[in-house]
C-alpha cells in the first residue's frame, strides 16, 4: 500500500528533474544558435542569409502554424453536447466602470442560455468608497428578482491587521449569539460574512478595499473554494454571446484532462482608433464576447504593460509545473519568454554596429513575417480583415518592446494599470454628448436670482443619466450663470428642477446640469 505512492512520487521527480534538462537544453541550443550565428546560405554580397537561428525560428512558426490548423478544425468538428450538470461560479472584476458597459455585462449574464440555478453570479468591486456604490446599486437592480446579496467590506483578505484583538471582542460582543459560530479572535469578522454570502447565495455583489485586480480575483476564488465546479472569469466592461458559457463548459467536459479553457475576446470598440482595430485582429473561438479595449495610445500602452507584468509572473510561476504538462509547454515556455530579449539585442547590435539600410532591411524582414502569419490567419479565419495583423510588429518594435522591460521592473507593484472608464471615458462621452444636446436642442433656460431662495431653471434636454467630473460640474454650473435665456418655450417639453450642488457621486441628469447654481439645493 506504501509502495504505490511512493513510486508515484518517485516518478513526479524524475520527470520534473528531466523536463527542467530539457528546458536547457532549449534554452543552450537557441542561445548558442543565435550568438555563433552559424550561417546555412547567403547570398554573394551578404543581403540574403539564412542561418541556424532562423532554421529554428522557422520550423517552429511551421510547427506552430500546424497545431494551429489542426485544433481550428477540431474545434470546428465538435458537436458534443453539453451536460447541464456542472456548477459554475461566474465571478466579475470591476473597478470604476463605466455604467453602459457594466449594464450590459450584467444584462448579458442574465441571458446567458444556462441553468440559472447552476451559475453563481459574483461580482467584486475593487473599491469601498462611496463614489463605487453606483455598482453596487446597478448589481442590485439588474439581480432584482434573484433577492442578491450586497456587503461593502472595509478590508480584503490581504489587509486586515491581526493585532487589533481588541477591536474583535468588541465586534464578537456586538454579534450575540446570533454571531457567527466560527468566528476567532484575531480573524476580521466581516471575511466570514463575505464567504457565507458568496457560497450561501446565488448573486453576491462584494465592495472591498482597493487592492488591484489580482485581489479582486482572489476574493472571488477564496470566497467560493470548491463550492462550484468551474469558475468562469470575466471583467466588468465585457458583454457576453449567450452561449459563450455553455460552449466554455461543453469543451471542459470533453476531456477530463482539461483545467481551463478560453474564448474569442473581440472587441467593441473596434472603430474608435487605429489601436482597438489592432486589437480585435486576435483570437478565435466558438465561445464569444465582446470587451471594450483602450482606444488612446496611453491607456493601451498601461494595459498591455499590466498584461505583461501578469506574463512574466505567471511564467515564473508555472515553470515549476512545467513537468505536469506535455513538453511542448516547455518548449512553448522557453521560446516565448526569451524572444524579446533576442529582438532587443538584435536591434542594439544594429543600431551600435550596423547602418540605416541594416536596420530598415531588418525591418522590412519582420513585416515580411507579419504578412506571411497573416496570410495564414485569413485563410483559417476566412476574412481578409486579418492582413491588418501584420501591421501589429509596428507597435511590438516601438510600443510593447520597451514596455516589457518596465513591466520587469515594476513587475512588484500591484495596480490596475488603467485608469477607471468612469473617470476617463463615461465623463467626456456623455459631456460631450450633452453640450450637443443643449446646442442642437436649444435649451431654453429661465433664471430667477434672487438672494436667499432656491432658483428654478426650465430645461428642455430628455432625462438620462450621467457620470460628470466634479471640475465639469462647476464648470456647467459657471456657464448657465453667465448663460442668458433663449429659444421658444413652447416647442419643447418643460421639466422643472431645483439647484442641485451636493452631486458627491458625479451621477445627475443632463436636466439636473442647468440646475447647479445654488449651494444646498435639491433635486425635485
Amino acid at each position: 500500500m506504501e509502495l504505490k505512492p511512493l513510486l508515484h512520487r518517485l516518478g513526479s521527480t524524475v520527470r520534473a528533474i528531466l523536463t527542467f534538462l530539457f528546458a536547457l537544453v532549449v534554452l543552450g541550443v537557441m542561445v548558442w544558435a543565435y550568438v555563433e550565428g552559424f550561417q546555412l546560405v547567403t547570398s554573394v554580397y551578404g543581403i540574403i542569409s539564412f542561418g541556424f537561428y532562423g532554421l529554428l525560428l522557422s520550423l517552429h512558426l511551421l510547427v506552430q502554424s500546424f497545431f494551429a490548423f489542426i485544433e481550428h478544425r477540431r474545434m470546428r468538428a465538435c458537436t458534443d453536447p453539453c451536460s447541464f450538470t456542472k456548477t459554475i461560479g461566474f465571478t466579475i472584476s470591476a473597478y470604476q466602470e463605466d455604467p453602459v458597459y457594466l449594464r450590459e455585462c450584467l444584462n448579458s449574464i442574465r441571458a446567458l442560455k444556462y441553468p440559472p440555478e447552476l451559475l453563481r453570479i459574483i461580482m467584486v468591486v475593487d473599491g469601498n468608497s462611496y463614489d463605487d456604490r453606483y455598482m453596487m446599486e446597478m448589481f442590485r437592480e439588474v439581480f432584482a428578482d434573484q433577492e442578491p446579496g450586497c456587503y461593502v467590506w472595509k478590508n480584503n483578505y490581504h489587509t486586515w491587521d491581526p493585532t487589533q484583538d481588541q477591536q474583535d471582542v468588541e465586534m464578537a460582543v456586538a454579534m450575540g449569539p446570533g454571531g457567527d459560530a466560527d468566528y476567532t479572535i484575531g480573524e476580521d469578522p466581516q471575511r466570514k460574512e463575505v464567504e457565507r454570502l458568496i457560497q450561501g447565495q446565488r448573486c453576491v455583489c462584494i465592495m472591498q478595499k482597493w487592492g488591484g485586480k489580482r485581489e479582486v480575483m482572489y476574493t472571488a476564488f477564496k470566497a467560493l473554494g470548491s463550492s462550484v465546479d468551474y469558475i468562469q472569469v470575466c471583467d466588468s466592461d465585457t458583454k457576453l454571446d449567450p452561449l459563450a458559457t455553455l460552449e466554455l463548459c461543453k469543451v471542459l467536459e470533453s476531456n477530463p484532462k482539461y483545467g481551463a479553457v478560453g474564448g474569442d475576446v473581440m472587441i467593441l470598440n473596434l472603430k474608435d482608433s487605429y489601436i482597438s482595430f489592432m486589437s480585435s485582429l486576435r483570437y478565435t473561438a466558438r465561445s464569444k464576447c465582446y470587451t471594450e479595449t483602450p482606444a488612446q495610445f496611453l491607456r493601451w500602452l498601461n494595459q498591455q504593460t499590466r498584461w505583461t507584468k501578469s506574463y512574466f509572473r505567471e511564467w515564473l510561476y508555472n515553470a515549476m509545473w512545467w513537468h505536469k504538462h506535455h513538453l511542448w509547454m516547455t518548449y512553448e515556455s522557453i521560446v516565448s519568454g526569451v524572444f524579446p530579449f533576442f529582438v532587443t539585442a538584435t536591434i542594439i547590435q544594429l543600431f551600435w554596429t550596423g547602418t540605416v539600410w541594416d536596420i530598415l532591411w531588418i525591418l522590412c524582414c519582420i513585416q515580411l513575417i507579419g504578412l506571411v502569419k497573416a496570410a495564414y490567419a485569413c485563410i483559417l479565419r476566412r476574412d481578409i480583415v486579418m492582413m491588418f495583423m501584420s501591421l501589429y510588429s509596428v507597435l511590438y518594435m516601438t510600443s510593447l518592446l520597451p514596455a516589457k522591460y518596465f513591466a520587469i521592473l515594476t513587475m512588484n507593484k500591484s495596480s490596475w494599470g488603467t485608469s477607471g472608464r468612469r473617470k476617463i471615458e463615461n465623463s467626456n462621452r456623455f459631456l460631450k454628448r450633452t453640450e450637443e444636446q443643449l446646442e442642437m436642442k436649444r435649451i431654453s433656460q429661465k433664471r430667477k436670482i434672487i438672494k436667499g431662495q432656491r432658483y428654478t431653471l426650465l430645461c428642455f434636454t430628455p432625462r438620462r443619466e450621467i457620470v460628470a467630473a466634479p471640475k465639469q460640474l462647476n464648470r456647467w454650473r459657471e456657464a448657465v450663470m453667465m448663460g442668458e435665456s433663449e429659444g421658444n418655450e413652447e416647442d419643447h417639453q418643460t421639466q422643472s428642477v431645483t439647484a442641485l450642488l451636493g452631486a458627491e457621486t458625479g451621477r445627475i441628469s443632463p436636466a439636473a446640469l442647468c440646475g447647479l447654481l445654488q449651494p444646498g439645493g435639491s433635486l425635485r
